[in-house]
């Protein structure tokens, strides 16, 4: 991807939304923030900001999920079944390209950050690569020759099911699979189970051998598919507790036991890293999906 147009790039987050008008994270020339309510409150006010944007060759938009991103789908553009109060099947990305009249990509907000720490962030100069958000769930995205991985949706391997710790019996959080990667890592469930939030909690608290080895299933389970040359990780859970790492770091190795005998996977201290971009993943990882929307749009004219 060459020198970027300017998009509007639109991260849509849990509890708040971002949007940028930008090219870059040298080129952001406007930012808006506004508060995640309800559709019709939250959707307006995003809206407003962009009226008042001239230029922009395309919108980008990293949403949270799960998402429908399957452009021969009839829901395609929608928050699907999310468990958010008031926004489940609401219309995102057919709406704003009927108000504006430009391409609009739709992805997942995990995807996006991907797209932006393959591109500027600890992932940068890699073409394929894996993202791991450790925050309020625990979310997975995949890029493979500078795009994301999928299909017929985005990829939940937030939700697989690890084997469990010896003698650890606890029934998990997530509200569908109980101990998936998520009912035992995220840091709601880290709270539900000890009480504690994660950012707080002991580095020699039992809890966390269930955490690690929750993730640690995860993170080989990605490097398994053959697609990442670099796993980054995000997200409170990691960011509070900068002792993690070294611990998934063993953990992952020793679940691999040398199994992918490559030098990208088995120096582990270049295999897993933390993110580089902080806040800015998510609106320039928008601004990545709204490029290639304008990349496709071209291929399709060419091809026709």
């Amino acid at each position: 991807m060459a020198q970027l147009p300017l998009i509007a790039g639109v991260e849509l987050g849990g509890t708040k939304c971002i949007a940028v008008l930008s090219r870059g994270p040298d080129a952001i020339l406007e930012e808006v923030r506004v508060p995640t309510t309800r559709p019709e409150e939250t959707l307006p006010a995003l809206e407003a900001a962009l009226d008042q944007w001239r230029g922009f060759a395309a919108i980008g938009v990293a949403s949270f999920g799960p998402v429908s991103i399957d452009p021969h789908s009839g829901d395609y553009g929608k928050i699907t079944s999310t468990p958010k109060p008031h926004w489940a099947n609401t219309d995102v990305a057919r709406r704003l390209g009927a108000r504006y009249g430009v391409p609009v990509g739709f992805h997942s907000d995990v995807v996006g950050a991907a797209l932006a720490e393959a591109r500027w962030g600890a992932g940068q100069g890699l073409p394929d690569l894996a993202y791991v958000t450790v925050g309020t769930g625990v979310g997975a995205g995949m890029i493979a020759h500078g795009r994301p991985v999928d299909g017929l949706t985005h990829s939940e391997f937030g939700h697989i099911r690890p084997p469990r710790v010896a003698g650890d019996d606890w029934i998990g959080a997530c509200p569908y699979h109980g101990a998936c990667v998520e009912g035992l890592a995220a840091g709601p469930a880290i709270a539900a189970r000890t009480g504690i939030k994660g950012e707080d909690l002991g580095a020699d608290h039992p809890a966390w051998e269930t955490v690690i080895g929750a993730l640690s299933t995860l993170f080989a389970t990605l490097t398994l598919t053959g697609v990442p040359r670099r796993i980054v990780l995000g997200g409170g859970v990691m960011v509070g507790n900068p002792w993690l790492l070294p611990r998934l770091r063993a953990a992952t190795a020793a679940n691999l036991n040398g199994y992918v005998a490559l030098p990208e996977v088995t120096d582990m201290d270049t295999f897993l890293v933390p993110a580089a971009l902080g806040g800015n993943a998510g609106p320039l990882g928008a601004v990545l999906l709204g490029a290639l929307a304008v990349e496709d749009r071209l291929g399709a004219a060419l091809a026709g």
